[in-house]
């Protein structure tokens, strides 16, 4: 249970962290489009996504009815984005002239909401 506290506590401040760079540099935002465009950078990011995915797996792959699910979800759902952007780079840059400002800010919100649920959880805030 430490570790998943301690995974809900990371997960939910890094979520809540860029959510709210993102509301106070938005120019941000832009900057990230432009980067993903360029197979370098998807690489790199790539690379990142299944090195966190496979530490928070192998670390945290929980499978519960319970608030820590979504620790273990989180982790494969990075896990497999990040190997789907290896593997398919052209996909990641299709993907990414679909997205538009309002879909990220969506996406950014639900994240945000995740992080709040996870926060909530690890420090035990409001019990329901």
């Amino acid at each position: 249970m430490e570790l998943s506290v301690f995974l809900a506590k990371f997960w939910g401040w890094y979520l809540i962290t860029f959510f709210v760079l993102f509301i106070f540099y938005p120019k941000r935002i832009k900057q990230l489009f432009d980067f993903t465009k360029d197979e370098k950078f998807i690489m790199i990011i790539s690379i990142m996504a299944i090195t966190f995915g496979l530490l928070s797996i192998i670390a945290h792959s929980l499978w519960v009815t319970d608030w820590r699910l979504v620790i273990t979800l989180f982790g494969w759902f990075v896990f497999i984005k990040g190997v789907v952007h290896f593997s398919f780079p052209q996909l990641a840059l299709k993907w990414v002239e679909k997205v538009d400002f309002k879909w990220f800010q969506f996406m950014m919100f639900l994240s945000f909401l995740i992080g709040i649920i996870l926060l909530n959880q690890a420090y035990g805030l409001v019990q329901f």
